[in-house]
């Protein structure tokens, strides 16, 4: 029961958290989803209700529970009213920028393409990044305080054939801490981040063109809700 409870508790603070941000990734998905965690705890507040063997705290536990589920549904049925918003926009983030909403794993990612960060084969940034990575930490400092964030670096399959680099778990690591380091020389706190090296093994897109190869080469900057 205890288990219900707190994932129930955690829908509705993600859901709310993101509502405060002005928007949501799918605002129908996200109803749908909480659709049925509504529903899950009003059966158990239904069977509590019925058992003596339940105690008057945990039958008012899950009727608070359930009457916020109810009132986050609501809001979100206004929102789906209203218009759609980009996760960009509903995470802080602003337009323009890469941001995808994970509530199963509450979490969101930031993506910034090699393109924009590195040249080819190299793991020191572009002086025309800094100010992308300078927007993204102002947005990490205001909205996402206590945090913890994980700098992931991703790299397309092709092997490392001309730069020094050892391989692309090499390369991909030396990236993400390149902009750790940035991060945290900017005032994101040391204890609340980690680099971690993803290499090849985690493609977005096909490996067989070029453009697949562009979308695979990338830094995400990745902050855990919870």
């Amino acid at each position: 029961m205890k288990n219900v409870i707190n994932r129930t508790v955690f829908v509705v603070t993600m859901v709310a958290a993101i509502g405060l941000f002005a928007g949501c990734t799918n605002w129908h998905k996200k109803y749908d989803g909480l659709n049925v965690e509504h529903q899950n705890l009003k059966g158990l507040y239904e069977n509590c209700v019925a058992s003596l063997n339940t105690s008057s705290t945990e039958k008012a536990q899950l009727g608070q529970e359930l009457n916020k589920t109810q009132q986050t549904m609501q809001q979100l049925q206004e929102q789906i009213r209203q218009r759609q918003i980009s996760p960009a926009e509903a995470t802080g983030f602003g337009k323009g920028m890469d941001v995808s909403f994970d509530p199963t794993a509450g979490t969101i990612t930031v993506t910034l393409p090699n393109a924009i960060l590195f040249s080819p084969g190299k793991a020191s940034l572009k002086k025309a990044s800094v100010a992308e990575l300078d927007h993204v930490r102002s947005v990490l400092r205001q909205r996402y305080q206590g945090r913890n964030i994980d700098v992931v670096g991703h790299t397309d399959s092709d092997p490392i054939r001309k730069s020094k680099w050892r391989d692309n778990w090499e390369l991909s690591a030396e990236r993400a801490l390149t902009v750790l380091r940035y991060l945290t020389k900017q005032g994101i706190k040391a204890e609340r981040i980690r680099a971690v090296a993803s290499g090849a093994s985690r493609p977005i897109a096909s490996n067989s063109t070029s453009s697949g190869k562009a979308k695979n080469r990338r830094v995400e900057i990745v902050v855990h809700m919870r």
